[in-house]
C-alpha cells in the first residue's frame, strides 16, 4: 500500500537583499533566479557567471586525471602498431554509452576495435571471470580496455596480463581499500594504467565513465591530433550517460551536459535521433527527458537480456536500422515495465510485512523469482517512496542471490556494505548505488548487519524525510518569463535539483479532478482571475487536508494544443492552518 509520507518542511531564509539586487543590477539577473541563487551563497561575479553559462574552453587539462599520460600513451601505441583493441563495458547507459564513444574515436584512427558486453545473466557486472573467458576467446585482444568496470579487479586483470595481454582501466567507482579509507592503503590492479577519477585530487571526482573517457579521448587527440574531427560531436553521448548515471551536476559535469544536450537536438548520430523519435521528445530537449524517457529505453535491453542492441544503435550509421533497433528498444522498454511494475508489488508486499518505519532504518528485501534486471530500477522507487537505503535481492532456483542498493542522502552505501562484507561475495557501488552478490543462507545475518552498519553511520534525523523549500512565490508572479528565468539553472539532476518552490495559503478554485483513479489536476486562481493549474500525482491515494493550503511544488512547462503555460507539479501540501 502506498502511503503518503510525513515530511519535514525546512521553509527558505530570505535572501540577502543586497546580494539579490547587486545579482539582479550588477549581473542582469532575472529577479526569481537571483533570489535563489543568492539563497545558496552563489553571490560573487565569476562563480556566477561560470553557472549561468558554463563554457567547454574552461574545461580542466585531460592530463590531470591520474595515470592519463601512462593510458594514452599505451592507446597511441596500440593505434600506431594496429594492435587489437578490445573495449570491455558495462550493460548499463554509462558502460554501453562509454563503449560507444571510445568506438568511434578509436575507429576514426583507422583502429580495430572490438565491444565486449557481458551477459548480465550468468556473467554479470563488471570483469567476471566467465565474462573475461568469453570475451577473450572470441576476441583475442592485444590491448584490454576496462570500461565502467575493473578498479577492483586484481585477480582478473593479473589473469589477464599473465596470457600476455596489456590492460588499461577507465572508470569511476570506489576502490576498496584495504584497512579503512586512507588513500595511501589503496592496492591497485597491476594494469598499465588506472584512470579514475576517485584516486585524483578531488579536480574530476564526479565525472562517471563516459566523462572519464570523454577526457581521454580529449588527451588522445592532444597528444595526436586527428585532422577533421570533431570531439564536440561526442558530446550527445557524454549528457546522455551523465544524466542516467545520476552523478552530480556540477564543475565539468555541468559543462559537458548543458553542452551535451545542445549536441543532442542536433545530433549526427542516427542511433540517438530515432530513440528520441520513438520515445515522443520535444524540443527543446532536458535533463528529465534523458533520464526518464531515452534512458530507460537503452538500460531495458541490458535488464532483460543482452545490451548488444543499445549498443548497435549508439554505433550505427544507417538509419533505417536506428528506426528498427529503437523500436525494438522501445517494445523491450514496455516488456521491463510491466516486469518492473510486477516485482515492486511483490516487494511492497513483503515490507508490509517486515518493515517497521518506527524500528528499521534499511530495507533489505529478498525473495526467489524477482527478476535481477529490474531491481536497481525498483530499489531506488522503494528507497525515494519510504526515504531509506534499500537492498533489492532477487534468489535464483539454487539459493545465489544477486541484488541492487539506492542510498538517501548522507549514507555512503559502498562504506556500509564494506562493514558486512563477510556475509557477501562481490559488492562495489558508490555512495548512492551499489551492487553486491549474496546467498539465501546468509541473507538473514546481512540483513542484521547492513542495519547495524547504517545505525552506527548515519543519525535518526537523517531518516526523516525533508522537504528543502528553496523559494517562496505568489500565483501572481506565475508566467512565461518565470519559467524562462529557470530554464537559466537548467540542467537539473543530482547536485543540481530543480528549485521546490512554496506558496502558501491558497484555495483551488473547483474540486480536485482524479485521473487515472490515483492522481489529482487542481486549479487555482491569481488575484488577476488567471488560472494556475496543477498536477499531483498520487495525490488521491490519501484524503486531502482541509484548504487552504501551504503547497510545494515545482515549476514545470506544461505544452498543450501548440501552447506553452507554467503549471505547477505538486509534491506536497499541508494545510495552512
Amino acid at each position: 500500500m502506498l502511503r503518503r509520507m510525513t515530511r519535514r518542511w525546512i521553509l527558505p531564509a530570505s535572501p540577502p537583499a543586497d546580494a539579490v539586487r547587486a545579482l539582479t543590477h550588477d549581473h542582469g539577473v532575472p529577479p526569481f533566479v537571483a533570489r535563489l541563487l543568492a539563497g545558496t551563497g552563489l553571490t560573487a561575479a565569476g562563480p556566477v557567471e561560470a553557472f549561468l553559462r558554463p563554457r567547454l574552453r574552461t574545461l580542466s587539462d585531460p592530463n590531470l586525471l591520474p595515470a592519463m599520460p601512462a593510458a594514452v600513451a599505451r592507446l597511441d601505441a596500440a593505434l600506431r602498431r594496429r594492435e587489437r583493441i578490445v573495449l570491455y563495458g558495462d550493460y548499463d547507459v554509462d558502460g554501453v554509452a562509454s563503449l560507444a564513444l571510445l568506438h568511434r574515436v578509436l575507429t576514426a584512427y583507422g583502429a580495430d576495435v572490438a565491444c565486449f558486453l557481458p551477459l548480465r545473466e550468468g556473467e554479470g557486472y563488471g570483469l567476471s571471470a566467465a565474462g573475461l573467458e568469453r570475451c577473450v576467446e572470441t576476441h583475442a585482444p592485444q590491448l584490454f580496455v576496462a570500461v565502467d568496470c575493473g578498479t577492483n579487479s586484481i585477480a582478473e586483470i593479473a589473469d589477464l596480463r599473465a596470457r600476455g595481454i596489456d590492460v588499461v582501466v577507465l572508470d569511476h567507482h570506489e576502490p576498496d581499500r584495504d584497512g579503512g579509507e586512507a588513500r595511501s592503503s589503496l592496492q591497485p590492479p597491476a594494469c598499465t594504467a588506472l584512470v579514475n577519477p576517485k584516486l585524483g585530487d578531488g579536480t574530476f571526482r564526479d565525472l562517471c565513465s563516459v566523462g572519464v573517457c570523454f577526457k581521454v579521448a580529449h588527451a588522445l587527440l592532444k597528444a595526436s591530433p586527428l585532422p577533421g574531427f570533431d570531439l564536440r560531436e561526442m558530446l550527445d553521448l557524454v549528457a546522455l550517460a551523465t544524466l542516467c548515471d545520476l552523478v552530480p551536476l556540477t564543475g565539468e559535469n555541468r559543462i559537458l551536459v548543458r553542452a551535451g544536450l545542445e549536441q543532442m537536438a542536433r545530433t549526427r548520430w542516427p542511433g540517438l535521433a530515432a530513440l528520441i523519435a520513438v520515445a515522443g521528445v520535444a524540443l527543446p530537449l532536458r535533463a528529465s527527458d534523458v533520464g526518464f524517457r531515452l534512458g530507460p529505453r537503452i538500460n531495458a535491453a541490458g535488464r532483460l537480456g543482452t545490451a548488444q542492441a543499445a549498443l548497435r544503435l549508439l554505433l550505427t550509421n544507417d538509419p533505417a536500422e536506428a528506426t528498427r533497433l529503437a523500436a525494438d528498444l522501445d517494445a523491450q522498454n514496455r516488456e521491463r515495465q510491466a516486469v518492473e511494475r510486477a516485482v515492486t508489488l511483490d516487494v511492497e508486499r513483503w515490507i508490509d510485512a517486515h518493515f517497521d518505519p518506527a524500528r528499521d532504518a534499511t530495507i533489505v528485501a529478498g525473495a526467489r523469482d524477482w527478476h535481477q534486471g529490474v531491481l536497481g530500477i525498483v530499489a531506488s522507487r522503494i528507497s525515494r517512496r519510504h526515504h531509506r537505503p534499500a537492498l533489492i535481492i532477487g534468489f535464483d532456483e539454487f539459493g545465489h542471490g544477486k541484488g541492487s542498493g539506492r542510498s538517501i542522502e548522507g549514507l555512503c552505501l559502498v562504506t556500509a556494505l564494506r562493514r558486512c562484507e563477510s556475509h557477501l561475495g562481490n559488492f562495489g557501488g558508490h555512495e548512492m548505488a551499489a551492487g553486491l552478490n549474496v546467498t539465501e543462507a546468509r541473507f538473514e545475518p546481512f540483513r542484521a548487519a547492513f542495519e547495524a552498519a547504517t545505525r552506527a553511520l548515519i543519525t535518526d534525523d537523517l531518516l526523516i524525510p525533508r522537504l528543502h523549500l528553496d523559494a517562496e512565490i505568489s500565483l501572481d508572479e506565475f508566467s512565461d518569463d518565470l519559467l524562462d528565468a529557470q530554464a537559466q539553472l537548467e540542467p537539473f539532476g543530482n547536485g543540481n535539483r530543480q528549485p521546490l518552490l512554496l506558496t502558501r495559503r491558497i484555495t483551488p478554485a473547483a474540486e480536485p479532478r482524479v485521473l487515472k483513479e490515483k492522481h489529482l489536476r487542481l486549479t487555482f486562481t491569481t488575484s488577476r482571475r488567471q488560472a494556475v493549474t496543477a498536477i499531483f500525482f498520487n495525490g488521491a491515494t490519501d484524503p486531502l487536508p482541509p484548504p487552504p493550503w501551504d503547497v510545494a511544488f515545482h515549476l514545470e512547462r506544461n505544452a498543450w494544443n501548440g501552447r506553452v503555460e507554467p503549471q505547477m507539479q505538486v509534491v506536497a501540501l499541508r494545510s495552512a492552518a
